[in-house]
């Protein structure tokens, strides 16, 4: 089982790598143009997609158990 230091930092790491790019596109002036709508879906679909493959990795990394 994963210490509790270990869980931290594997929920940490990736939010601080996607707040950096995040904040890194929000400086750029193109970003203005976006309308805020679809700035909040981009957000929403990878949200989405990091939670399903997050729960794929999981299901993958679970034990199985003969003649399931």
């Amino acid at each position: 089982m994963l210490s509790s230091k270990t869980r931290a930092s594997v929920v940490v790491v990736p939010l601080l790598a996607g707040l950096v790019g995040l904040m890194n596109l929000m400086q750029k002036p193109r970003f203005m143009n976006f309308p805020n709508v679809d700035v909040l879906q981009l957000l929403a679909s990878g949200m989405c997609f990091g939670l399903a493959l997050s729960a794929l990795l999981t299901w993958l990394r679970a034990p199985r158990t003969p003649g399931a």
